[in-house]
């Protein structure tokens, strides 16, 4: 049950960073950047343990811990902090979300690498919104269906990275998923392989999640002249 394994792991992370608070606002602050942003390895690890705080913190969604965050993506001198802050944002701060998600994108916009790290972020959302979401970023600018790499990024990372969303109990996000896969299959076989692959633990899920992704894997596989990459993947799916 996805829903299950997510609320535990949210519950968790709310638990580790109220009891670590101390130390965590503690780690942050001594690990605030001072001089020019710097790639090298104590730099990147100082980085990396500031941010894990400012992630833990942020998980219990304070008026106070999603300051900091805000602030935090605001001052950022360097793409990866920024980014960071950006993600934590999407994930625990819905009233902070969308401004910090539109700056950044104006920033980055020019960026393909980074604009892909942007619409797998908004794939990755756990919450009931993000397939409404998903579906209307399919229209942004930024995106195209003739751009494997654009729809590896949203698409694929719902697939892949969204096991609430992707596996709702109400089956639209299995639907959404095949109707890529049959979409994508004539113009990008091999994409569209790779997206049906998300469906390949679909034997595990609980009983209702489990009968809705097999009724979107027999949909594709009725589907008349798939190709070879796609015939095969369901094919071994559905065996």
């Amino acid at each position: 049950d996805p829903d299950a394994i997510h609320d535990a792991r949210k519950a968790l992370r709310q638990t580790l960073g109220e009891a670590l608070a101390p130390a965590l606002k503690a780690a942050y602050a001594r690990h605030a950047p001072v001089g020019a942003y710097s790639p090298d390895a104590d730099s990147a690890g100082r980085r990396a343990l500031r941010n894990a705080s400012l992630d833990l913190l942020a998980a219990g969604g304070s008026p106070e811990d999603i300051a900091r965050a805000v602030a935090h993506f605001e001052r950022a001198d360097n793409m990866t902090d920024r980014f960071f802050a950006l993600s934590v944002l999407a994930h625990s701060a819905p009233d902070a979300r969308e401004a910090a998600l539109a700056a950044f994108y104006e920033r980055f916009r020019d960026d393909p690498l980074v604009v892909d790290k942007w619409l797998a972020l908004q794939a990755q959302i756990a919450e009931p919104g993000t397939l409404a979401r998903v579906g209307d970023l399919t229209t942004h600018p930024a995106f195209s269906w003739s751009n494997p790499n654009r729809v590896r990024a949203l698409v694929g990372t719902f697939a892949a990275a969204n096991q609430t969303q992707f596996h709702r109990a109400d089956g639209a996000g299995h639907d959404f998923v095949a109707d890529a896969v049959l979409e994508l299959d004539a113009r990008n076989p091999q994409v569209a392989a790779r997206l049906l692959a998300a469906f390949k633990s679909w034997r595990v899920l609980e009983p209702v999640r489990r009968a809705s992704a097999e009724r979107a894997l027999r949909r594709v596989a009725a589907r008349p002249g798939l190709s070879p990459d796609v015939s095969d993947i369901v094919s071994r799916s559905l065996e």
